[in-house]
């Protein structure tokens, strides 16, 4: 029994209980879905701690982004810096992104929950994989017992040889014969049964998991996927607040006042019947910016502010 313990963890490998070939495949078939069945438990098991792990450090990680937003946007709302408000708004933008994402994130966990390991955690703990796992350790002990009662009947057998003609033996050989007959019957017909249940309990349990597998990896697809657009758009609108910031200074436009006509600076008048020779005379004003003094007399000095007419 030790042997058979160590041997299938729980469910017994014997073979020494001489039978047809059909009774040994079926008992080999059953040792392989127990196996099966009992590791994809644990791997089911495995699945539901992960997730219920990440929703816990998950939402530790809300509540301080939670934190970080409020913050953000305390400081957005406020607006005491007197130079500007572009960081203002920018914290802004950050906190309420940030929000978002933080309900995003609670949405992911939320799925990871119920569509994840729920499911799983309900599957493990659930009667059909138990009610299958008791049929085929039922057949076990009625093999095991079959076993005990083929030695029986063995030596039953080997003491009618040393005694034949013994009425007593004959009615305790033919009552042990029967019994294995029963046990053997029986063994057949819960071994089916618990084969069975083992398979259909083996393919739910690849159905499942799988299934969960891919909710959970549709679910974190949708989230990154989600928050990528969020920070898309939170980065456009910082880099430009950023630009705007950077920008330099436009110039200031001052009034300047436009400079005298022609004729005003040089006393002449012309009338309108001139207009045309005097536009054919080619030249045009210009105001000086830099002061310059002549050298000789010929050069003129110039001062700043100073409208002097350029001819061709």
């Amino acid at each position: 029994a030790v042997l058979k313990q160590f041997g299938a963890g729980g469910y017994g490998g014997s073979d020494n209980l001489i039978t047809n070939e059909a009774e040994l495949q079926q008992h080999q078939k059953l040792e392989k879905l127990y196996i099966s069945t009992r590791t994809a438990k644990h791997f089911q098991r495995d699945i539901v701690r992960g997730v219920e792990g990440y929703i816990i450090i998950g939402s530790k990680q809300v509540e301080i982004e939670t934190k970080l937003s409020e913050d953000s946007k305390k400081y957005g709302s406020e607006n005491t810096c007197t130079s500007g408000n572009t960081l203002s708004k920018t914290a802004l933008s950050f906190g309420r992104a940030r929000a978002h994402m933080e309900k995003e994130y609670g949405n992911l966990l939320k799925a990871l929950g119920t569509q994840v390991a729920e499911p799983l955690r309900a599957m493990v703990m659930g009667s059909p994989l138990e009610d299958a796992r008791h049929l085929a350790q039922r057949y076990d002990r009625m093999r095991q017992e079959a076993e005990s009662q083929t030695i029986e009947v063995s030596k039953r057998q080997a003491r009618m040889r040393e005694m034949p003609g013994n009425h007593d033996l004959v009615m305790k050989l033919e009552s042990a014969e029967t019994k294995l007959h029963d046990l053997k019957s029986n063994m057949s017909i819960l071994g089916k049964e618990a084969a069975s249940a083992m398979a259909t309990v083996e393919g739910q349990q690849q159905r499942l998991t799988l299934q969960r597998l891919i909710a959970m990896v549709e679910a974190e697809r949708t989230y990154h996927q989600r928050v990528l657009q969020i920070l898309d758009q939170l980065e456009t609108e910082m880099i430009s607040e950023r630009q705007r910031l950077e920008a330099p200074p436009a110039p200031s436009v001052v009034d300047m006042p436009s400079p005298p006509p022609f004729e005003e600076v040089n006393g002449v008048y012309t009338s309108q019947t001139h207009n045309e020779s005097t536009d054919c005379m080619g030249y045009f004003l210009g105001e000086v910016m830099y002061p310059y003094n002549g050298e000789s007399d010929t050069e003129l000095n110039l001062s700043i502010g100073d409208y002097i007419v350029v001819r061709k």
